[in-house]
């Protein structure tokens, strides 16, 4: 009888994948004790953040645009009720 072996919270969610990384990058993050599987899916984390912003930007350009030409042309709402 085989027994299953569960994942740990942690691994639950997690998908090996095969990585071709820079040989000397993974060698100076050996030396310095980072663990690279976490570096990586940080800087993943951080591409993905960043390509959604930059998207949002492209898909909301013309909203943008309309509200900062309004405010150009009648100023900020409410500013006379500004105390600062």
């Amino acid at each position: 009888m085989s027994q299953s072996k569960s994942k740990s919270p942690l691994e639950a969610n997690r998908k090996t994948s095969d990585l071709l990384l820079d040989s000397d990058l993974v060698s100076q993050a050996r030396e310095l004790k980072i663990d690279v599987s976490s570096a990586a899916e940080e800087g993943i984390k951080r591409a993905i953040k960043s390509e959604r912003e930059r998207l949002w930007l492209i898909e909301n350009a013309e909203a943008i645009a309309e509200e900062n030409a309004y405010v150009e042309k009648h100023g900020l709402p409410f500013t006379k009720y500004r105390t600062f």
